[in-house]
């Protein structure tokens, strides 16, 4: 009885996942760092320090990816390599689908909050970012 009543729980709070909606999309607009890394064989690596963000700019289910190298003044390096992709609607949620001249792959939009979200590729590798706050260290 016990464990029916568990797997009930599990159910019914898996069940209230809310799902990302098409207005939440322009959350992902803005620099993220990846805060930690769930593997399939259930290991976890957390990030404290990222030497490289990730900023993300999308419209109309389409944008980009670029990695960015954060300075100390507050200002970022880049290099002009980004990766570009399409955001599509399943019944599920959304999927990035990216496509460069080297590869073509697939991560699945988990979560999105103002100030996080998660996805996961097809490796069942899920990456939890984090939105990143720059430190300035001016005078």
């Amino acid at each position: 009885m016990k464990r029916i009543l568990f797997f009930g729980i599990i159910l019914i709070l898996s069940s209230c996942k809310e799902k990302v909606s098409t207005e939440d999309l322009t959350l992902l607009n803005g620099y993220w760092e990846i805060e930690q890394v769930n593997l399939p064989n259930g290991d976890t690596k957390a990030y404290s320090v990222n030497t490289t963000v990730d900023y993300i700019q999308i419209k109309d289910h389409s944008g980009f990816r670029k990695k960015v190298y954060p300075q100390l003044d507050g200002t970022y390096d880049t290099s002009n390599d980004s990766e570009h992709f399409e955001l599509i609607e399943k019944p599920e949620g959304y999927e990035f689908h990216y496509k460069t001249e080297l590869s073509e792959w697939t991560e699945k939009l988990n979560s999105l909050q103002a100030d996080s979200f998660s996805v996961t590729n097809t490796d069942n590798i899920t990456y939890t970012y984090k939105r990143f706050q720059p430190i300035n260290v001016q005078k």
